[in-house]
């Protein structure tokens, strides 16, 4: 491991740190036994921490709430850009971001293991949680002196929550709830100013906002519509929007067709919009799992409608580095690979209806392949640096013209358009 960046107080690495772990899978009954330990702590304590998992999570907002020194450790980026707590603790020299990047070769481990012996290595006292024997965790403790464990097996036994159903929750109660959830301070600050269990206040949060994963899918949903640039009045209807919606563990069978129906004249098409930070190692499961697409098929049979889907790959969901257009019929040579994602790249920042239309009413669309694209633009599709970026920024500064920015970073003039956007926008505060 090394780290790569840091942001904030440098200092705080120079302290005698100590390290909070904690299982994956924490029952929601142990976090009273966790928050009374983040509650003991002051200023002058320094703890070190990651942002991987809901306990994770929930204790750095805990500390940052309480003003309690913190540093956090993230892999390659850091994401949270726009929390308050974070901004505050920052802006007030109290909290460290340390961005890693794994430097170890292939068999040598895990990355998640080789970042905790890393971290482990920088602190000189251990802070565990619930700690699942089977999982990853324990092995690393093994032999280790400087381990306080706050949960032990009588604790782990009464874990079972009562979750107050019995009393609802007022107006007020719910607003209270709302605010301090979106200024970030965390389940532990809402349990001790509503005094609601910490399982009340996870399930009405749950009933009454959408996870982060809804709201990108949401805003990519709303970057695919303006691409289709609807008119009020126009030829290109859209007839239904679907909505992940759902009580507990029920769900409407509609939940699993396309996201959007259109008419165009006399036709009728399907998209389905998907959007991923990146793409994972096993990323033809994840976007294209059996059943999803069987039931896309069914769909597609039922209604008598071809089905498209639209991917976005990094960048934000709205506004995504890479765009990727695949017929439902297709998904069989992606997945078999027949053929490469690559080959359905798609560059232009607008759709035309034709394109989603059933194939004879469709006219021939010429396929160009990454390579044939990269004869031109050698830096097609690439990731932008970092350094890319500031030289990117200061020539537009300098009114450099669009043809002289795509000669000078091997890139088409969609992709020029389209990070130089991204840029500005950043820099006017618009993430």
């Amino acid at each position: 491991m090394q780290i790569i960046e840091t942001k904030g107080n440098q200092n705080l690495l120079n302290r005698e740190k100590t390290l909070f772990l904690c299982s994956k899978m924490t029952p929601i009954g142990l976090y009273g036994y966790v928050f009374k330990w983040t509650d003991s702590l002051t200023e002058k304590d320094c703890i070190a921490c990651f942002n991987s998992t809901d306990m994770e999570s929930e204790v750095l907002k805990a500390l940052l709430v309480a003003k309690v020194p913190a540093i956090l450790f993230v892999m390659n980026r850091f994401t949270d850009v726009n929390n308050i707590q974070i901004e505050q603790a920052l802006k007030e020299n109290r909290m460290l971001i340390v961005i890693l990047r794994r430097d170890e070769p292939k068999g040598k481990g895990s990355t998640p293991r080789l970042r905790n012996e890393y971290v482990l290595s920088l602190c000189q006292h251990v802070v565990c949680g619930y700690v699942n024997k089977n999982g990853s965790v324990f092995p690393l403790l093994t032999g280790r002196k400087d381990v306080v464990n706050l949960v032990d097996e009588n604790a782990y036994s009464m874990a079972a929550e009562p979750t107050d159903r019995h009393e609802r929750w007022t107006v007020a109660q719910d607003k209270m709830l709302l605010r301090m959830f979106y200024d970030d301070m965390g389940i532990h600050a809402i349990h001790k100013q509503l005094h609601r269990t910490y399982a009340a206040v996870y399930a009405r949060l749950h009933s009454i906002t959408q996870p982060e994963e809804l709201l990108k899918g949401r805003e990519f949903e709303d970057y695919v519509l303006s691409l289709l640039n609807i008119q009020e009045g126009g030829e290109l209807v859209l007839q239904e929007w679907q909505g992940d919606k759902s009580y507990g563990i029920i769900k409407p069978e509609n939940n699993s067709n396309p996201d959007f129906v259109f008419r165009y004249r006399q036709y009728e098409f399907a998209v389905e919009c998907k959007w991923r930070e990146k793409l994972s190692r096993n990323w033809s499961k994840d976007l294209f799992p059996t059943r999803r697409i069987e039931n896309y098929r069914h769909f597609s049979k039922v209604r008598h409608m071809p089905v498209t889907i639209i991917l976005g790959v990094g960048g934000e969901p709205c506004n995504p580095e890479l765009l990727y257009r695949i017929p439902l019929e297709e998904v069989i040579s992606i997945t078999s690979e027949k053929r490469s994602i690559v080959d359905y790249l798609y560059p232009l920042l607008s759709f035309d209806v034709s394109l989603f239309l059933q194939q004879e009413e469709k006219p021939k669309e010429k396929t160009y392949t990454l390579n044939e694209k990269r004869k031109q633009f050698p830096n097609a599709y690439k990731p932008w640096s970092t350094e890319d970026d500031k030289l990117l920024i200061t020539l537009y500064n300098e009114n450099r013209s669009i043809k002289e920015l795509m000669s000078i970073f091997k890139r088409n003039e969609g992709a020029i358009r389209s990070r130089t956007q991204k840029l500005i926008g950043k820099s006017n505060g618009e993430e």
